[in-house]
């Protein structure tokens, strides 16, 4: 199961059409539309650092139904034309979002055209609706949304290994979200292990309405570490089998042990907010609450779609603060 992010069926049948490496001027304009999923991490484990300074995490990564929409129009070309249009939904928290190289989604039709060798522009339409810089991995769902999109329009332009390679020179998240789906992650990014059994949440997502960077929370969160953990303390590891189990067993306290998340610490001192909205989660019923990756946005767990509406409607949230109700995808 894709987790419902994706309409496969019509990408599919938009995509058989697009097969030809031609530069005839007569071939029609191809149009391909793609949702790009939200994700939350339900936990963040770091459990090692590489020479190269980036860091090894243990995470389950849950796509959700919120989606970025993305349209992409293919025509053939002399090269890698790629451009980009940005349009942000209304109370979408988030600052400027570039539209050159600065943004994913354009650095991965430009890596997927120079890596296939394919004589095609590529316009790129893109509807904001999970804020940015937020821990939803917004940015990199729209990279990975136009990877799968380009490799399902021409299956045989690159081979597996080097869209996966494309996916994790963009950024950590892009790899899971070649095929987003309940899964454990680990490495930086790059081991990627579908769960096979996965409950159906109903979320309450807040956002404080600031954007907090990855880069600073980890460079926070090194800090705090090196000066909190005791010297010789060794990472707490969990592996796929024991999550599965834990997962399996379904009890809400045993769900709950996983929701721990290193970088909390650090996002917390970088963005006071995030407590207190954990907090106001806590007061509105949530069985569970946990931060999505390098925060600000924290979520709740409620019983149904019904429940987190209320407990939207009782926290009266005003702006700079965005809410909203998500579902979490279900293994199939």
């Amino acid at each position: 199961m894709n987790c419902g992010c994706s309409s496969s069926n019509a990408r599919s049948d938009a995509s058989a059409a697009i097969v030809s490496r031609s530069l005839d001027p007569a071939a029609a304009v191809r149009r391909l539309s793609v949702p790009a999923c939200a994700k939350i991490n339900f936990g963040l484990a770091l459990v090692g650092r590489r020479p190269d300074g980036n860091h090894e995490l243990q995470s389950v990564f849950v796509p959700l139904d919120l989606a970025d929409d993305l349209q992409l129009e293919l025509a053939p070309s002399a090269g890698a034309e790629v451009t980009l249009v940005v349009e942000s939904e209304a109370g979408t928290p988030g600052g400027v979002i570039p539209s050159d190289d600065r943004n994913l989604a354009v650095r991965a039709g430009r890596a997927f055209l120079e890596r296939s060798g394919l004589h095609f522009s590529l316009a790129i339409r893109l509807s904001k609706r999970i804020p940015v810089a937020a821990g939803l991995g917004g940015g990199s769902s729209d990279a990975g949304a136009v990877l799968r999109t380009l490799d399902e329009a021409f299956p045989d332009a690159v081979d597996p290994g080097t869209l996966a390679g494309i996916a994790l020179e963009l950024g950590a998240d892009v790899p899971f979200f070649l095929d987003p789906r309940p899964a454990w992650v680990g490495g930086i990014g790059e081991r990627i292990e579908p769960l096979p059994v996965w409950p159906e949440f109903a979320l309450v997502l807040l956002n404080p309405g600031i954007s907090l960077s990855t880069a600073e929370v980890f460079r926070a969160t090194d800090v705090l570490r090196s000066a909190l953990t005791p010297p010789g303390a060794a990472p707490t590891l969990r592996s796929l089998r024991e999550i599965a189990g834990i997962v399996a067993s379904n009890r809400p306290d045993a769900l709950a042990s996983l929701l721990s998340n290193d970088l909390l610490p650090a996002a917390v001192r970088l963005c006071p907010p995030v407590a207190r909205l954990q907090q106001r989660l806590r007061d509105a019923g949530a069985s569970m609450v946990g931060m999505s990756g390098s925060g600000p946005t924290v979520f709740g767990v409620f019983g149904n779609a019904d429940e987190a509406h209320e407990a939207v409607e009782r926290m009266q949230t005003v702006a700079p603060i965005w809410a909203r109700v998500a579902l979490g995808a279900k293994s199939g």
